[in-house]
């Protein structure tokens, strides 16, 4: 098992991974589904190639047996990292693989010097925000409103939804 840079020769099995983990009727084997929540892809093709492209951002990928099974956006934004499109397999989540993300984050953050490390949450994902916490992660009082990120996610399937930001201070 590594953890190791994604390149765009990762780009349909990432796809596949992504949504799978986050949406549809397979996503419901995990602990971190949202397809109750949201509705439509969660990425496409297209969108991971531009942002395997961006020289402030970093796709991640957990290889097991040479299949990936977990994967994490990372972006520099000055004196903070962004961590985002963090799935995990349905079928391997609870195994540490997500530990093992956040360890190697925060090894990239001090690297190239970050103070904290900022994620968002869904909000009713209450069972999530308390493994963040867990982690060391703090709700910052911030929120986004999906009607301003309208189509980026997915389609909201609840009302009155939104993105609590959290983070964690290096």
């Amino acid at each position: 098992m590594s953890i190791i840079e994604a390149v765009i020769q990762d780009v349909k099995e990432l796809n596949k991974l992504i949504n799978a983990a986050y949406r549809g009727d397979g996503s419901k084997k995990g602990w971190t589904t949202e397809a109750e929540i949201l509705g439509g892809i969660r990425i496409d093709e297209h969108a991971l190639e531009g942002l395997l492209n961006r020289s402030d951002v970093r796709i991640l990928k957990y290889i097991e047996n040479g299949e990936i099974l977990g994967t994490v956006y990372l972006e520099l934004k000055q004196e903070q990292l962004y961590l985002g499109m963090f799935a995990v397999s349905p079928l391997s989540q609870g195994k540490g693989i997500g530990k093992a993300f956040l360890q190697t984050a925060e090894n990239y953050a001090s690297i190239h010097n970050c103070n904290r490390i900022t994620l968002t949450v869904i909000s009713s994902r209450t069972e999530l925000i308390d493994w963040y916490k867990r982690h060391g992660y703090v709700a910052t009082g911030g929120s986004i409103a999906f009607k301003d990120i309208e189509g980026r996610f997915g389609e909201p399937k609840v009302p009155n939804i939104n993105l609590i930001i959290m983070e964690k201070l290096l």
